[in-house]
């Protein structure tokens, strides 16, 4: 069940709002998901064979554009023998297809018709087409700076795209505004809805690999990635269809990395950083929501959150395309996550890769 990660009130779904209206906090899922091979449905499409682990309200519609699923490819990256898993393969080009199927889902089963979202790029292009899949109308805020191809793609489905200028911060401060006035925020970074749809990657990994990975790397800014896959293999766990976790390895951007300042120093909330410019747009967050969640996830699986420079970040979309693997520039950090990695760490080993180049062509 969804609840307030401080106080325990469950979420609203008659009010949607994106904090507890009793005391602030954040909401999440402080007893975890549910995984029951019993109760899977394999005669739904994409992620969906794994709706009843998704905690939605009774009467929730199936909302899909074909999401999950995603390949494994192997492929070798500084001497080490690495799976990519091609999220770029998802329906908007990005993971957060699996998180937007389940919001709306929400959105839909509480009837709200219209809402708000804010975001570099990636988010919004899967809110606006998930909106328009489902006939909801949207406004996504977006940071004036953002890629051309990104605010091309949401403004293809139809749906209203307001540029902010400023860094990614004012796009945020923005929407907030709206909501203040009666949006409905239906937020990929705030609430945690779409968190149990990014879990399956953990369902399909186990699946692909026949035993949970050794270690994950993945881009990480406000974590939502990072808090699924945790979610997912800690569902699993639980259920014992595993016997150990994989240890999760955040990579961030030096240009703006607070949680591997946290992590290196040793501190439970993300350090403060300046809102550095960065190549890699969609992990830009200086301030991360839900930063000490995913530092005790990281911490929990005993993995690592590691820091790439904007050389590395460049340089790793270019090795990947010689490998046959477009990827968007975030998704490079996992290149230079692949350098630094520790060798002691367990194999299997997979990288996500979160989007699609075409992306920042």
């Amino acid at each position: 069940m969804i609840r307030c990660r401080s106080c325990l009130q469950p979420f609203d779904i008659s009010s949607f709002s994106y904090r507890c209206p009793s005391c602030g906090g954040l909401y999440g899922f402080p007893e975890g998901l549910v995984y029951s091979p019993a109760k899977l449905q394999p005669e739904l499409p994409g992620i969906w064979p794994y709706k009843t682990s998704f905690c939605l309200p009774a009467g929730a519609p199936v909302v899909t554009l074909g999401e999950g699923n995603t390949p494994l490819v192997w492929t070798e990256i500084s001497g080490i023998k690495v799976g990519l898993k091609l999220e770029s393969l998802n329906p908007t080009g990005s993971f957060k297809d699996r998180g937007t199927a389940v919001m709306v889902s929400w959105l839909m089963a509480g009837g709200i018709d219209s809402a708000v979202e804010d975001s570099s790029g990636n988010a919004g292009a899967s809110f606006a087409a998930y909106a328009s899949r489902a006939g909801i109308q949207g406004r996504v805020f977006i940071p004036s700076s953002a890629s051309g191809p990104k605010r091309f793609q949401i403004e293809s489905y139809g749906q209203e795209v307001i540029p902010v200028p400023g860094p990614r911060s004012a796009a945020a401060r923005a929407v907030l505004e709206e909501v203040n006035r009666g949006g409905i925020y239906a937020s990929h970074a705030y609430l945690p809805q779409g968190t149990a749809g990014i879990a399956t990657i953990a369902y399909e990994l186990l699946d692909q690999l026949g035993e949970p990975p050794g270690t994950i790397l993945m881009p990480v800014g406000h974590g939502s990635l990072l808090l699924g896959i945790s979610l997912g293999f800690e569902a699993l766990l639980a259920s014992r269809e595993i016997e150990r976790l994989p240890k999760l390895v955040g990579i961030q951007a030096a240009a703006c990395d607070p949680l591997y300042r946290a992590f290196s120093a040793g501190a439970s909330s993300p350090l403060p950083v300046p809102e550095g410019k960065t190549l890699a747009e969609g992990v830009a967050i200086a301030d991360p929501f839900h930063g000490e969640y995913v530092l005790a996830a990281v911490r929990r699986s005993g993995g690592l959150i590691l820091s790439v420079g904007e050389d590395q970040i460049r340089r790793g979309q270019a090795e990947l395309a010689r490998k046959g693997f477009h990827v968007e520039l975030t998704s490079a950090l996992v290149w230079g996550g692949l350098e630094q990695l520790d060798e002691t760490l367990p194999e299997p080993i997979v990288a996500i890769i979160t989007g699609h180049g075409l992306k920042n062509s």
